[in-house]
């Protein structure tokens, strides 16, 4: 078939960007229908393009030494601990221990890394579940091991907020969370599409990926905080360097934000939810705009920042990334596969890769666990998905 090979290790059909054009048109915004968090498309009739990679120059940097191989391998080590709800966001802690936060029950929980045992930290006062907001991406302090502060980034009544809250060890189990501090507010809320990944960067400073909330017109307005990624300081002013004067906004044309990861020389990727058509993952440049909803997936033009690889929306639904051994790994939640993306500097090394496929349910949240070791979160009690027994689980991988 002219312009397309078909990958052996996955399922995804990997087109070359030889038949631009026609894809080109194929991915421009299509009004009507919404692809929810699970990533199954709301058209006529349900369908959707095979996945496609597009391997393109990003933010300036310095090549990898080396690229990764072009055939990668998961080993699932073991399960960690299991019977979690509603799980979103995970954040190890010195030591090895993870935390984790239940989207629905507004709670953080310490997950001993060893034996699985679960100790519940307590609630987090003001969220307000629903839909797909909450308690969502958790994030420690740069500076944790002084000043033991947990971030977090919710859904209250009013808007999606940033706060920090003092986590002391020395209280009773279920009251070791101090009250929300609030560094940022008034990103926009809504029943979808309310981002929710926060993540301190190299530098030291906190980034936030959020959503347009529904409202596509707030991604392109650069005075919104929605449908963006956000960069500021710890107590949440705009950070040094950033690209708009006085803006905490990093990038824009985003349509909802889910994954935040930088590489060893300190890029940062971003994975992204589509509508109904193409799921991305992006290389960040800051004050690059990246389309929505003029454009979904790969437009071919100078005027928005394509994306470095791209997926039908029912192969991927990505959220959670991390980098690893020269990859980035993909959690896809309606895919219901981990995504290995080879990287060669801001571009594709190889296809991605496919692992895991249906094999333990919708996948919310990867983190590196330290060499070639990644922890690993399902998301199959929020509503969405086919609980079964032991769910939702933290798996600790082995990747190459």
């Amino acid at each position: 078939m002219t312009g397309r090979t078909r990958r052996v290790e996955g399922t995804m059909i990997v087109q070359r960007r030889a038949v631009s054009a026609v894809l080109a048109t194929a991915a421009l915004l299509l009004t009507a229908g919404c692809s929810s968090d699970d990533g199954e498309p709301s058209g006529a009739d349900g369908s959707t393009p095979p996945g496609r990679t597009a391997a393109q120059s990003s933010p300036p940097g310095p090549a990898a030494e080396e690229a990764p191989p072009a055939k990668g391998s998961v080993e699932v080590v073991r399960t960690v601990t299991t019977g979690l709800r509603s799980p979103w966001g995970l954040a190890p802690l010195p030591g090895g221990d993870l935390l984790v936060s239940s989207r629905d029950e507004a709670t953080v929980t310490r997950v001993d890394e060893k034996t699985g045992e679960k100790t519940e930290l307590g609630e987090v006062p003001g969220v307000s579940p629903a839909g797909e907001g909450g308690l969502l991406g958790i994030a420690l302090s740069p500076d944790y091991a002084s000043d033991h502060m947990i971030y977090a980034y919710f859904t209250s009544a009013s808007d999606n907020r940033v706060v920090r809250m003092l986590y002391d060890e020395k209280k009773s189990s279920g009251e070791q969370l101090g009250a929300p501090d609030t560094v940022l507010r008034g990103i926009p809320k809504g029943v979808v599409h309310n981002g929710g990944r926060i993540a301190f960067g190299p530098d030291k400073m906190l980034y936030a990926g959020t959503g347009e909330s529904g409202d596509t017109g707030l991604s392109q307005d650069k005075e919104s905080l929605g449908g963006k990624i956000l960069r500021m300081t710890p107590d949440g002013d705009p950070a040094p360097g950033n690209p708009f004067p006085d803006s905490v906004v990093y990038s824009y044309g985003h349509r909802n934000v889910q994954g935040l990861a930088w590489d060893d020389k300190q890029r940062l990727f971003a994975s992204e939810f589509g509508q109904k058509t193409w799921d991305e993952l992006n290389a960040i440049k800051p004050g690059d705009n990246y389309g929505w909803p003029q454009a979904e997936g790969e437009s071919g033009g100078s005027r928005f920042h394509d994306p470095l690889a791209q997926w039908s929306t029912d192969e991927a639904s990505p959220s959670g990334i991390a980098h690893a051994v020269g990859s980035v790994w993909m959690a896809g939640l309606g895919g219901e596969r981990l995504w290995r993306v080879p990287l060669e500097g801001t571009k594709t090394a190889a296809d991605p890769q496919a692992f895991l496929e249906g094999e333990y349910g919708r996948l919310r949240t990867v983190v590196p666990a330290g060499g070639d070791k990644l922890w690993l979160m399902t998301s199959n009690t929020d509503g969405r998905g086919d609980a079964k027994e032991g769910d939702d689980r933290i798996l600790e991988l082995k990747v190459t």
